[in-house]
């Protein structure tokens, strides 16, 4: 039979396309015949049929979905490969769908919605900007950080002056880099520009963006700004925006004045990479008090008084700043208890106090401070201190070099302000405002 069917579909390749089509016809319902014929044999006699019957055959009957009856188990196997690919579709269709809800507009209706809504983000904004800049917490905080500002100048320029007397008076230089040293250098009696900055800064935030929401609550005017044709979350993205605006004029301002003043005191001749440095280590200042920033905004979306959220915001500030070495040095010393312990322990120790300590935002500030303003200090790590105490040549770390050492600090800063400022996005989303 299987001979009959080959020479059947043999004869029906040699027949030429203008032929009768009755003729084709008539072959093809021979061949399902002898087709139908030759897995009823195989189902007697599945072992012997099945090496006689071509490939061509076996593809043939799974088209004419007979498939199961040539191998049962691929079938099953396929089908869950079938019930993937459908939900894959399914799940690719979702989403590439529009998103935008059925409001019945027509897509210039929506696109015209869009940009009201832009709109009035940006008056939102400038509003927010101006009553930062009238504000008038706002420049009493601006002034005490001034003047607490030129006082930190005025005793680097005179430490200067007399360190560089002595150095005069043994015969020898001060080193390179030193407008830089107008900012990290302390007087006899005051702290450095930088050292005010990582601790006065954080307070500076925090006034900025304690009453950023519950304020708006307690005068009852949130609903109201809700209630015009803007999203949401403008409010808190605008009053967060402006908040950083505000923080990263000042620092640059300060920065600037200081910078000046100090040109005219000291008559130091700075390089290019000094200037460098200094822009950079002013936007990691911003960087750090925006940070500030975003936790009192969180703090204000989920306290009900303005008091309270600013007391909970210095709170956590005065605990990182001041005290959290404290709790890592306890732990690195019951992790690896230093009395008697050997050099591997006493690195370890080193490390994970060091590591523990970099969850303060303040720690971070102050090693970004270290390496950016003294391009003397080659690591961060206890490998450094051997290396000196062992005698290796001191030398300067370009710019590059630097930032290499500073990149995770920043992708640290970032990171907790982001996370702030997304607490308080979703706090702020969730809140019931209509009161």
């Amino acid at each position: 039979m299987i001979k009959e069917f080959n020479s059947q579909m043999a004869f029906a390749s040699a027949v030429p396309a203008d032929l009768n089509t009755s003729g084709v016809n008539m072959m093809n319902q021979s061949s399902e015949t002898t087709t139908g014929a030759v897995f009823t044999q195989k189902n007697s006699n599945s072992r012997d049929v099945q090496s006689a019957v071509p490939a061509e055959q076996i593809a043939g009957a799974e088209a004419t979905g007979n498939a199961t009856n040539v191998n049962p188990a691929a079938g099953a196997a396929a089908q869950p490969a079938e019930n993937k690919q459908a939900a894959f579709r399914k799940f690719w269709t979702w989403l590439n769908e529009d998103d935008t809800e059925d409001d019945g507009l027509t897509p210039e209706e929506r696109e015209a919605k869009k940009r009201a809504n832009r709109a009035g983000f940006a008056v939102l904004y400038r509003k927010e900007l101006a009553d930062h800049l009238s504000s008038k917490r706002f420049w009493a905080m601006f002034v005490l950080l001034f003047l607490v500002s030129v006082a930190a100048l005025y005793g680097a320029v005179g430490a200067l002056q007399q360190a560089s007397l002595q150095a005069q008076a043994k015969s020898t230089s001060l080193g390179d880099f030193m407008f830089l040293k107008l900012f990290t250098t302390s007087g006899s009696n005051i702290y450095s520009f930088s050292t005010f900055l990582g601790f006065l800064g954080p307070v500076f935030g925090i006034m900025l963006g304690f009453d950023a929401i519950n304020n708006e609550i307690a005068q009852g005017t949130l609903n109201r700004l809700a209630a015009q044709p803007i999203y949401r979350d403008t409010i808190i993205n605008a009053k967060f925006l402006a908040g950083a605006t505000i923080v990263f004029m000042t620092v640059f301002s300060l920065g600037g004045l200081l910078a000046g003043m100090g040109l005219l005191m000291s008559g130091i001749n700075p390089a290019a990479e000094e200037w460098f440095r200094l822009i950079i280590f002013l936007f990691m200042a911003g960087v750090y008090i925006s940070l500030w920033l975003a936790i009192a905004v969180l703090f204000s979306t989920t306290s009900r008084h303005a008091a309270t959220s600013a007391l909970i915001s210095i709170a956590l500030w005065l605990f990182l700043t001041m005290f959290f070495s404290f709790v890592a040095t306890g732990i690195a010393n019951l992790v690896y208890p230093s009395a008697g312990a050997s050099a591997q322990s006493l690195i370890g120790n080193y490390r994970l106090n060091a590591g523990l300590n970099r969850i303060s935002p303040f720690y971070l500030f102050s090693e970004v401070t270290s390496v950016l303003m003294n391009p003397n200090v080659r690591s961060l790590d206890i490998m450094s201190l051997v290396e000196y105490q062992n005698g290796a040549i001191a030398s300067y770390l370009t710019l590059g070099q630097s930032l290499l050492q500073i990149w995770p600090h920043l992708v640290a800063m970032i990171a907790e302000a982001l996370i702030g400022f997304a607490a308080a996005y979703i706090s702020f989303m969730r809140k019931e405002i209509r009161a």
